[in-house]
């Protein structure tokens, strides 16, 4: 593959320059599908929390779908709150539909109604951990990850 060289150098490149204040990756300078991809990620779709979490590692935007009252519980650190029912008419704020994107919620229906709302808007690298519980219970600490 020609591209591979260049493509390594574009994801290089693009992790340093998505790297925050904090070190941590921002949402507008996410990988894009193909990137996603080509950087050893599995393909969009459902996922487990341990997935998940190099997903997050990866610079993906995740996107709690719950309540604003659940997200407020806890939610994955780096989440943005955009209810499953408003995800249509708010999908901007994730980014330009190349996005790549990580929804979750609390049982997975609504993540799914979210993710199928994204698709219908262009994006395409969608991954869905379905339930917040998933990641509260991968995590070493388990109950700690929420914010």
């Amino acid at each position: 593959m020609r591209a591979t060289p260049l493509l390594a150098l574009a994801l290089a490149l693009g992790g340093c320059a998505a790297a925050g204040a904090g070190g941590t990756p921002s949402a507008a300078a996410a990988l894009a599908p193909g990137q996603a991809l080509a950087a050893g990620l599995p393909p969009p779709g459902a996922v487990d929390a341990d997935t998940a979490r190099r997903l997050i590692a990866s610079g993906v935007a995740v996107v709690d779908v719950r309540t604003p009252e659940e997200f407020a519980t806890g939610h994955v650190p780096g989440a943005v709150n955009i209810p499953h029912d408003q995800v249509a008419a708010r999908h901007g704020e994730i980014g330009p539909p190349s996005t790549p994107v990580l929804l979750y919620c609390r049982s997975g229906r609504r993540s799914g109604i979210a993710a199928g709302a994204l698709a219908e808007r262009g994006f395409t690298a969608v991954w869905d951990m379905g339930t917040y519980q998933a990641w509260v219970a991968s995590s070493p600490a388990a109950g700690s990850a929420g914010q």
